[in-house]
């Protein structure tokens, strides 16, 4: 948030409103901001958080600017926005989740999760895929078909030419791997998928396994110790599926040169900085997110194997090859698995978003039917469903309106829940049950919809069970309000207000200010001879930096870097403090890099067009645009600041 002057008279009103209530610490045209809620963001936005009244001044005139923002888009209608509505209801049931568990069952979870990360497991897998609401025959024709393939691995066939072959496995990747996933550990694959490896035996073949993918049958071929968590960066030439042979022996011999470099004492970082493909690390040296146990990433088992095998932080390995290109990679840090209290919190955290909360939710169902004094009512009103169904439903044109009555089903603290209700659900999840008597199909599906409306009731109560719920709700309300009303006050009418957006530049263009440039080639080189040879051949007017680039790296692609642009002279660090001339400049070296210049044109100092300041100029003109609207906002929404309570945060 930007920050802008006002008078203290215009903006807030202190003390005297507000002296009696010991609870609210701002109120902003007439809405209350209590202090549990002010010191719950206070914290989460300072990590090191400090009392004195410098600091929470400091925070308060940013949190006053937050929240006139949302007071006006509360008032312009923008929480009834049916789209905005969707979004927030969309986080509400993603903030949810984690309420809607057992705990208990959950810390079972958590330490079952430990031990499973202590052993990793190799397993290949076939799998035929399936839509998550595929129709019930569909599903069947998908669980017959793995179910065959597993057969004819039991009869002796070889499980990676069965997934290659025609007929075989749904994932593209088997026909390169067999089916092979190299090792993994807990968290690494998606849960169902994780039970039934870490349920086989070595050796065996499991049970056709659902996931949301579809159904996989998978073969345990090895486990052993996991072999803990490592940190490493990397120098990566790359290659692609599209590339000549020629190409790939081209990007085998650079990454070789870069290792004979590194052999000889040449600075990683330097390298990775100059020559690696791998854009996403190259700022941060080459380092990558760290792989391995208690991770959530996994790398290619061949770039897995040359890390785990470095020794010591510090050593790097010969060029590894992975369909992504040469690796050279080194060894950062490695770390065993920690012990259980050091891994507890992070752990939970896992297992409340994993597909594993979803195991603790039938103990949880169980715990508010206690709870919420459940009485079941279904001895005699569930049997009309047993004759309603018939053949319509599976093809979905069944309607509700069949069951004509509306009895109780079942009651909780108070509520019914009648068979209209059941009826509803039944005509909107025809898709997710397979042919079978009524009696087997309704009681199943009851059973669902009995859990899903328990589930949506206690979800409902959230706000009022769970302070903590309630002011994360509050804070994603709010955010959701505040990014929207900026959009349409600030960000989209400062970008679209062309006419106002020049008018500021002819107010402001003295501000948009090139330094002096030099419009210039520059010839990156290796080593002082290199440069020598460059400067020679750029004496020829004639000859051009393709030219020069094709003969100088003719036996080496780390020789010579060429770029050509309008350098800044104080900013380029290379060209700040020289000398420099129109034409052809005498090689020079630079932080171990020589360096040619040829320069077509020195400009100097002076005013940015308005199409070279624009961005500028538009991040300018928001702020100017927010200070003018926050001026009127602090006018329409009063704000009174209660300081006995805010000085009073960080008090026992």
């Amino acid at each position: 948030m930007k920050s802008i002057l006002v008078t203290i008279a215009s903006l807030f009103i202190t003390g005297f409103m507000l002296a009696q209530d010991n609870h609210t610490v701002l109120e902003v045209g007439g809405k209350k901001v209590s202090k549990t809620e002010f010191l719950q963001i206070y914290l989460k936005n300072n990590p090191d958080p400090k009392y004195d009244k410098a600091s929470l001044d400091e925070y308060m005139e940013l949190f006053k600017k937050f929240k006139l923002k949302v007071a006006e888009a509360e008032l312009l209608g923008y929480d009834t926005i049916p789209k905005l509505k969707r979004e927030l209801e969309g986080y509400r049931k993603s903030l949810a989740a984690p309420y809607l568990v057992d705990n208990e069952k959950n810390e079972e979870m958590v330490k079952e999760a430990y031990q499973r990360l202590k052993k990793e497991i190799r397993a290949s897998h076939i799998l035929i895929r399936l839509d998550e609401n595929a129709s019930s025959a569909d599903t069947l024709i998908a669980y017959n078909k793995v179910l065959a393939l597993k057969k004819r691995i039991e009869n002796g066939e070889d499980f990676a030419t069965v997934a290659k072959g025609v007929g075989g496995s749904d994932d593209p990747s088997a026909a390169q791997n067999g089916g092979d996933l190299g090792y993994f550990t807990a968290f690494q694959m998606v849960f169902p998928f994780e039970e039934a490896a870490y349920s086989t035996q070595v050796g065996k073949i499991s049970n056709p396994v659902r996931t949301r993918f579809g159904y996989h049958i998978l073969k345990v071929v090895g486990e052993r110790p996991a072999r803990g968590t490592m940190t490493a960066a990397h120098i990566m030439i790359a290659i692609s599926k599209e590339d000549t042979p020629e190409q790939i022996e081209d990007a085998r011999k650079k990454t070789q040169e870069i290792y004979e470099k590194l052999k000889k004492g040449d600075d990683f970082e330097k390298l990775v900085t100059g020559f690696s493909d791998d854009f996403n690390s190259n700022e941060k040296g080459g380092v990558l997110p760290p792989f391995g146990s208690g991770t959530t990433t996994r790398m290619l088992p061949e770039f897995e194997e040359a890390a785990f095998a470095l020794k010591n932080d510090g050593d790097f390995s010969e060029p590894v090859k992975t369909q992504y290109g040469f690796h050279i990679i080194k060894r950062i840090s490695w770390k065993d698995i920690a012990a259980y209290e050091t891994m507890k919190k992070d752990l939970q955290n896992k297992v409340k978003r994993d597909d594993r909360s979803k195991k603790t939710q039938d103990y949880f169902v169980t715990k508010l039917k206690k709870e919420y004094n459940y009485a079941n009512k279904t001895k005699k009103t569930l049997s009309p469903f047993y004759k309603a169904i018939d053949s319509t439903y599976f093809i979905g044109t069944w309607k509700a309106g069949s069951i004509k009555s509306d009895k109780l089903l079942f009651t909780m603290n108070g509520k019914s829940f009648t068979q209209k209700s059941f009826a509803q659900y039944l005509e909107k999840n025809y898709a997710s049950v397979s042919k079978t008597n009524n009696k087997d199909l309704i009681n199943t599906q009851y059973k669902n919809w009995e859990k899903a409306e328990i589930l949506a009731y206690e979800e409902s109560n959230l706000e009022q069970k769970h302070p903590d719920f309630r002011a994360l709700m509050q804070e994603y309300h709010d955010g959701i309000l505040l990014y929207e009303v900026m959009t349409d006050q600030v960000w989209n009418k400062a970008s679209k207000d062309t006419s106002g957006l020049k008018m500021f530049y002819n107010d402001n263009g003295n501000k948009y200010q090139w330094k002096g440039r030099a419009n210039t080639v520059v010839y990156e080189c290796i080593n002082r001879d290199i440069a020598a040879n460059v400067e020679a051949m750029l004496k020829n007017d004639t000859i051009t930096s393709k030219q020069v680039l094709d003969k100088i790296n003719a036996k080496s692609e780390l020789n010579l870097r060429v770029r050509n642009n309008k350098f800044e002279i104080s900013e380029t660090p290379y060209l700040k403090d020289r000398e420099l001339k129109k034409g052809l400049n005498k090689a020079f070296e630079f932080e171990g890099k020589f360096y040619v210049l040829k320069i077509e044109e020195l400009i100097p100092a002076g005013n940015k067009s308005f199409d070279e300041a624009k961005g500028a100029i538009t991040a300018d003109y928001q702020n100017y645009l927010e200070k003018i609207w926050l001026d009127e906002l602090s006018k329409k929404h009063p704000i009174i600041v209660n300081e006995a309570v805010l000085y009073s945060l960080g008090q026992k």
